[in-house]
């Protein structure tokens, strides 16, 4: 069944990377729709091939419109040490502090993600069935955006300490590589998130404290691995290209002791437990009774507008890796 998923999945993957790659992305939904209760399996489980292959839509975005990409980071070293209490956590507090305009140059997915969380539950409350998928593929990209290390780096590619590529071969490279082997997705179920914004803010500083050993431990591996074995050149989608070794991906992650697979496995508990919280803050409407089930032409509209940016079109804010 894993292996049966990540061919599906790695066939499915763009030729450039994004954050936690078209394949990471599309794994955390999917497996996120397995840790929520019966009452919402009901709809979550039929249109989970929706949930899985429209995760990447937030990052297709990004080729469409330039105010998408600060949706997906925050560079909260800009604003000073750990635990960076310069930055106010609250929106209004901060654009205040700092304006609207400085605040969304440094990345805004912490707030992004509270706003997302109002936008589903009030699908919910709708009982709006497309929206309710939409904003549910969509959050479910940003939070795991925010478990992402070098999503909380203004050094997010590795790009001031020569070490350009990083990013994506955290997210994407090892993932890929031994996410079908190696690790472990049962998780358990959803919890109620009492206070999703102390949440989320958590999550972001973890990944901003997690940062430098990316960075660290890549550059001790490489000063002490044979400079010949560190890339190799394999097939990925029927095209060969140059990318990290297998050998250099796995010391990598050893030495990480199994970082990118628990920042993985806490991005679908927090994804299906941000979706349960927003059903249950909507009143845990019956989902089985539910309105606008098809898509409309202007979603339609949208989603093929999408691909086609993503495909042709140069990227809009800054290339993430």
């Amino acid at each position: 069944m894993k292996k049966l998923f990540l061919l599906l999945f790695l066939s499915l993957t763009a030729q450039q990377c994004f954050c936690w790659g078209f394949y990471g992305h599309r794994m955390i939904n999917h497996y996120a729709v397995f840790l929520l209760p019966p009452e919402m399996m009901v709809l979550y489980k039929p249109q989970i091939d929706f949930l899985t292959e429209h995760a990447v839509d937030p990052d297709k975005r990004r080729y469409a419109i330039p105010e998408e990409g600060p949706r997906h980071y925050l560079d909260i070293d800009h604003y000073g040490t750990y635990p960076y209490d310069s930055l106010p956590r609250k929106w209004e507090d901060a654009v205040a502090k700092y304006s609207e305009d400085s605040v969304n140059a440094y990345g805004i997915v912490p707030w992004w993600l509270q706003t997302m969380l109002v936008r589903l539950t009030n699908a919910f409350k709708e009982k709006n069935q497309a929206k309710i998928l939409k904003y549910s593929t969509e959050i479910g990209h940003y939070i795991a955006d925010s478990h992402v290390p070098l999503h909380a780096s203004s050094n997010h590619n590795g790009q001031n300490t020569d070490q350009k590529g990083i990013h994506g071969f955290w997210e994407s490279r090892i993932p890929e590589l031994l996410a079908e082997k190696e690790w472990d997705f049962f998780i358990g179920k959803a919890e109620y998130i009492k206070n999703p914004a102390d949440f989320i803010w958590t999550r972001v500083l973890e990944s901003a404290a997690a940062a430098d050993t990316v960075l660290k431990f890549e550059k001790e591996l490489t000063r002490t691995f044979p400079g010949d074995q560190k890339y190799s050149f394999e097939d990925r989608n029927g095209i060969t290209i140059r990318q990290y070794s297998s050998a250099f991906t796995k010391a990598y992650d050893a030495m990480m002791k199994g970082m990118v697979e628990r920042r993985m496995r806490q991005s679908i508990y927090a994804v299906a437990s941000f979706w349960y919280t927003a059903w249950v803050n909507a009143g845990q409407p019956d989902l089985k009774k539910l309105s606008n089930k098809e898509f409309s032409a202007a979603d339609l509209k949208e989603f093929e507008g999408l691909n086609n940016s993503w495909k042709s079109a140069p990227i809009k804010g800054r290339e993430h890796d």
